[in-house]
Order: C-alpha cells, then sequence, then structure tokens
C-alpha cells in the first residue's frame, strides 16, 4: 500500500501544473466530514471522483468527433498575469493561489465579507497562439498576447467559475485582493472534446488541431481561443482524469 501512494506521489509531481493539487483538499473539504467518508472520498478522488459543483450546460449536437455545448451564464472570479515574471516563475498556473485564497480555500476568505466560497470544477487553461479570436468561460486560465510591437508579450488569466449561488456579479463578495475581477458571462456555445491522461502541451495542442478542423469541416465558425478544462487534482491517477478541449463557436 505505501508503494502505490509513493507512486500517486510521484504522480502528483511530475504533472505540470502543480497547483490543482490543492483541488484534492478543496474537494475533500466540500465533501464529507467524517474520517471514514473522508477516506473513501480521497479514494474516489484518485480514481477520478469529481466531488464539486460544475458548470450547467446543454448538449446541442453530439458526434463521434465532438459535442456542441451551450453553457448557461456565470460569475467567475479572474486574474491576469505574465507569468514570466520573476514572482512567477514561468509558472503558468501561478494565479491559482491568488484565487484560492479570495475563496478561503487555504484559511481566512480574502475577500471583504469574510465569507468562504465553495472551489468549483474545471480548471481552464486558454492559450493563445498571436491569432486574434474572441473568446470566454470550471478555474480558467486564458494566454493573451499583448505589447505594441516587438515581441508579443504572453499573459495568463486563470479564472474560477464560482458556485451558481452567485447569479451577478455583485452578489459575490468583493476581492481583497486588486488583482481578482469579478465579471459575469454570458450564455456561450462550444465545441467540446473530452479525454484522459496528462494534459501535456504536446497532447493540447493534437487535440485543438483535430477538434477545429471537425468544427470548420462541419460548417461551425470558430470566433475565440481554446479553453483547456482540467476537473481532477493531479493525485488522480492520469487514466481516470477528466480534460476537455474547448472552442467557443456562432
Amino acid at each position: 500500500m505505501m508503494s502505490l501512494y509513493k507512486g500517486f506521489k510521484a504522480t502528483s509531481y511530475s504533472y505540470q501544473n502543480q497547483h490543482l493539487s490543492v483541488l484534492l483538499f478543496l474537494q475533500l473539504q466540500s465533501h464529507h466530514q467524517h474520517t471514514l467518508f473522508r477516506s473513501v472520498s480521497a479514494m474516489g478522488l484518485i480514481f477520478g471522483k469529481i466531488a464539486v459543483e460544475t458548470p450547467k450546460y446543454e448538449v446541442v449536437k453530439s458526434t463521434q468527433d465532438y459535442e456542441i455545448r451551450k453553457y448557461a451564464p456565470s460569475v467567475v472570479a479572474q486574474v491576469t498575469y505574465d507569468p514570466s515574471l520573476p514572482q512567477f516563475k514561468g509558472n503558468k498556473d501561478s494565479g491559482f493561489m491568488v484565487l484560492a485564497n479570495y475563496i478561503g480555500a487555504l484559511g481566512n476568505p480574502q475577500n471583504t465579507k469574510p465569507e468562504k466560497i465553495a472551489m468549483t470544477a474545471p480548471v481552464i487553461t486558454k492559450d493563445t497562439t498571436g491569432e486574434k479570436i474572441a473568446m470566454t468561460a470550471p478555474v480558467v486560465t486564458k494566454d493573451g498576447s499583448g505589447g505594441d510591437g516587438g515581441e508579443a508579450k504572453k499573459m495568463v488569466t486563470m479564472q474560477f467559475i464560482l458556485p451558481s449561488v452567485y447569479e451577478k456579479a455583485e452578489d459575490a463578495p468583493k476581492p481583497i485582493d486588486e488583482k481578482v475581477e469579478i465579471k459575469e458571462e454570458g450564455e456561450r456555445k462550444y465545441g467540446v472534446v473530452k479525454f484522459s491522461g496528462v494534459a501535456s502541451d504536446g497532447v493540447v495542442k493534437e487535440k485543438v488541431e483535430k477538434l477545429k478542423g471537425c468544427l470548420e469541416r462541419d460548417g461551425y465558425k470558430v470566433i475565440g481561443d481554446f479553453l483547456l478544462a482540467r476537473y481532477n487534482p493531479p493525485w488522480t491517477i492520469p487514466m481516470f482524469r477528466t480534460n476537455e478541449v474547448m472552442i467557443p463557436v456562432e
């Protein structure tokens, strides 16, 4: 059993987004309080159980290659930053702890009420490769290019989709950290493909290219950059993880 635990631990450290390990704690915390239930829940998370709220959506179309989903409006907390700055050490997921502090995941909530806010899934990452397309979105990370001439600066926006109890931006507690922005996301439509395993850059790129090709083949107009949705903490065995690539369409 100890060797099995070490295997899980090694998997978590090899995963490229180590901050997401906090999700394990958050999902356990929000699921059950009894020791026995916590133990069962931990095993469930290791084997891919998703124990937190996820966004509501309607499947508009389903094919063997993708789904077209229409997502309901939601409220998000987001932070935008340049991961190349020294304090972020090149880590694209550095915003995770800023948002985790806002909702009170690891201590006192860093909002003005203060009020603890339940964690949701997935965590979403948006990459931009210089192609200018409009976008939106379970945590959400978006890469954006900016700057005046020369090499474009890569910015990252990470979002937590807040629980559905917060229907308007003004319903959510006001952040203490000025870097955290609360905003409303309207109804939106995505082409989505689901996959398991580790969502490495290479795997994600391959999934995005294939999905985009399928959508364009079937007459859908892509209107934004892709999102990478990650539902599980890195302690989840890779084959049981739920990842999704999402491309906004008209």
